[in-house]
């Protein structure tokens, strides 16, 4: 009874709420408390609730209704773009979790874009899976004037669901670059662009069946987002391919180069040997060559006796024999991303709408499935 009579008062005050941001548009956190009779603490949950259900939208200091959060400062515009006109001479803030590996072409796109809308592009680098750091850079972003937010932020573990709720309550626009927000906040009006990483996986298993495999191991070498949506790709393609069992042909191994790696390559290239599983799915490319390096050592010849397709394509040209691979589009998604930023930063007052942008990898073949190269453009 205690417990159905504490939701009770949840829902009460909850309704309140509701009731308060209707009637004024927008409503401070501090007035709430006062209104309510209960602590901070108290009214942060109750918000917090409303706004994972896509209820009210949270701002700085209070809420609002979705959609009706208060607009970012304009900057002059009038340069068409793929989402409506851009502003321009605008100061875009980035925050990355590397600038070593797959980020600097992602930059190098935003910068792309900014530059030819005569505005600036900021970049700060944070961390994998730290959202404090995250937080802490995006403010350093906030101090320095930015009008627009691209953000890779955590998006899993202690921390990430309040970081995304803080992004989700800035003034300022802000854009999720090869991030999605978890299912718990289904409903953070957040725009997006991002690369379609399973059906990627999926196009990679599809074109190894065309070569007549039945059976695609897939290696990975850490619980990154972008292995997870590989993962989830490569399950898809087996069940909806009703392909055999792939029981046991998921197989995380440790960075090329990393202690262990060697031995442990081989005995990947044995056990997927002794099962008769004669292709794979590699993420990255660094681990394809050194997978390509140890088969040698076992006499395992690619392609001859297995193919290999890489996903990400950063120096699957150079390998020996050059590999297929999977390739995400990152200067054009970094692209993409400053000008759906640029867009909305020139809509203040308009109708803007939640814009999610994904775009497909390409899948560029070499000679390291066993399939005839396809000449790739100049």
């Amino acid at each position: 009874m205690e417990g159905e009579r504490t939701m009770s008062l949840a829902a009460e005050r909850q309704e309140r709420i509701l009731a308060a941001v209707r009637k004024h548009g927008m409503v401070r956190l501090s007035d709430l408390v006062r209104q309510l009779g209960v602590t901070a603490v108290t009214v942060r949950r109750d918000v917090t609730l409303l706004a994972d259900r896509g209820l009210v939208q949270r701002v700085h200091g209070g809420i609002a209704l979705p959609n009706r959060a208060q607009a970012a400062p304009q900057a002059r515009e009038g340069m068409p773009g793929a989402y409506g006109p851009m502003a321009t001479r605008a100061l875009v803030g980035m925050v990355v979790p590397s600038v070593e590996y797959y980020w600097p072409p992602v930059i190098q796109g935003a910068q792309t874009a900014v530059a030819a809308a005569e505005g600036r592009l900021v970049m700060r680098a944070s961390r994998w899976d730290d959202p404090a750091e995250d937080r802490r850079q995006i403010n350093s972003l906030l101090e320095r004037g930015v009008q627009a937010l691209l953000v890779a932020p955590t998006t899993s573990g202690d921390g990430a669901l309040e970081l995304l709720r803080w992004l989700g309550s800035l003034t300022v626009p802000v854009v999720l670059v090869e991030r999605r927000p978890p299912e718990e906040l289904a409903t953070l009006a957040l725009d997006g662009a991002m690369t379609a990483h399973a059906l990627g996986a999926g196009l990679a298993v599809r074109h190894l069946v065309t070569l007549g495999h039945q059976r695609v191991a897939l290696i990975t070498t850490r619980q990154s987002p972008t292995s997870k949506a590989l993962r989830s790709g490569w399950r898809d393609a087996v069940r909806t391919l009703d392909l055999p069992s792939h029981e046991g042909l998921d197989l995380e191994v440790p960075s090329y180069g990393s202690a262990g790696w060697a031995e442990t390559y081989s005995g990947v290239l044995r056990s997927t040997r002794d099962l008769g599983v004669r292709a794979m799915l590699v993420h990255s490319d660094r681990e394809a060559i050194g997978l390509i390096e140890q088969g040698r050592e076992l006499g395992i010849g690619v392609p001859d006796d297995l193919a290999i397709v890489t996903y990400d394509d950063e120096i699957g040209a150079a390998s020996d024999p050059p590999l297929t691979a999977v390739r995400p589009q990152k200067h054009r998604l970094g692209r993409l991303a400053a000008e759906l930023a640029l867009a909305k930063i020139a809509d203040v007052g308009g109708e803007w709408p939640v814009h999610r942008v994904e775009l497909w990898p390409n899948v560029v073949v070499r000679e390291s499935c066993g399939a005839l190269p396809i000449p790739e453009a100049p």
